[in-house]
């Protein structure tokens, strides 16, 4: 019984996080600029929930967006943008593409 609480607890903590990073990162992108360092963090922060809650698909939409954004405004070297590559990466291989997630390694 305890174990059953424990992973409805869980589950209502995680849904929880999704939901306020996606306001987050609305009202981020509202208040500043969509390539901004905030905006860019917010993005990858609702990905990360994304991922915690199944929604792969979602999650890696946000990555390649924020590997975008990152390369656009920091460069292709700068250590934020080699970290969305990475957790773009991460982020296939939970998907079952690993070899999508090597490729972005590779770049």
């Amino acid at each position: 019984m305890v174990s059953a609480t424990r992973r409805w607890a869980t589950g209502q903590l995680i849904k929880a996080a999704d939901t306020t990073a996606h306001h987050t990162l609305t009202n981020t992108v509202r208040v500043l600029v969509p390539d901004h360092p905030g905006t860019l963090l917010s993005r990858n922060n609702l990905a990360f929930a994304h991922e915690s809650t199944g929604r792969l698909d979602e999650a890696i939409v946000l990555h390649e967006q924020n590997l975008t954004d990152r390369e656009q405004a920091l460069g292709p070297d700068h250590p934020d943008t080699l970290a969305s590559r990475n957790n773009l990466a991460a982020a296939y291989n939970s998907a079952g593409a690993p070899s999508r997630g090597t490729w972005q390694l590779m770049c």
